[in-house]
């Protein structure tokens, strides 16, 4: 007789995402994030704009941060930078999936965070190395509540924008976009089988800059969501 198979570890904690109005969670299965999605952020970055194919890194699931949790600032870093981000959060997915119905798996939107440690970034890219020690570390992305593509229909554009310390410091749109919302989850899935509860962030306008300890972060996508946050 076969004995029931059980974990050796305790499993680790589903990450869940509210949904805005609602008592409801969006479960994350993976995080991909676009580079270089903007041209004037590109500009800023020192890399040409222009239309060459996107590129992708991505975060773990559980560097999310819910809103109203505080960013604490992480280690081994001087130099961590904020970069407001429109977020996709898919209800399904597949490989190759046509342009034309690339918009049919977003369940909702939401607005977030790409927080950076800029230095190690910089080492990295001199190195010829990856990025996830300044891309993928604790609590590196903040994320506002999902709101259903139901209730806000699919987003063509809109202004997306970030406050440090009431100053305006990023202010754009998402018409802006180098690579259209329904073309990142088309190329996006060129490369990896997407499937429900993956999240996607879809790059930053130009205005990035450097947080410390005691700042105070506000950004939003209007007719979104807004979110704000503390640095600790």
């Amino acid at each position: 007789m076969s004995l029931p198979a059980t974990v050796v570890i305790p499993l680790p904690q589903p990450v869940l995402l509210p949904v805005e109005g609602t008592a409801e969670l969006f479960p994350v299965r993976r995080v991909y994030c676009v580079g270089r999605n903007y041209a004037d952020h590109a500009i800023e970055m020192g890399h040409d704009p222009s239309r060459e194919p996107p590129f992708f890194f991505q975060k773990n699931a559980d560097n999310l941060l819910p809103a109203g949790r505080d960013f604490p600032y992480p280690p081994l870093s001087s130099d961590v930078h904020f970069e407001v981000e429109c977020v996709l959060a898919l209800k399904a997915g597949g490989q190759d999936i046509p342009v034309e119905r690339a918009l049919d798996c977003i369940y909702g939107y939401a607005v977030g965070i790409d927080f950076t440690r800029r230095d190690l970034q910089a080492e990295a890219k001199k190195l010829g190395r990856p990025w996830e020690v300044a891309k993928a570390f604790e609590c590196s992305a903040p994320v506002s509540p999902i709101v259903p593509a139901g209730k806000l229909g699919h987003l063509l554009g809109g202004r997306i924008w970030l406050e440090l310390n009431g100053k305006r410091a990023q202010d754009g749109d998402l018409n802006q976009m180098i690579w259209k919302v329904p073309e990142i989850i088309a190329e996006l899935s060129k490369l990896f089988v997407l499937a429900p509860g993956d999240v996607i962030m879809t790059g930053t306008p130009a205005g990035v800059g450097a947080v410390k300890k005691g700042d105070r972060v506000d950004c939003g996508i209007d007719g979104i969501a807004t979110l704000s946050l503390k640095v600790t």
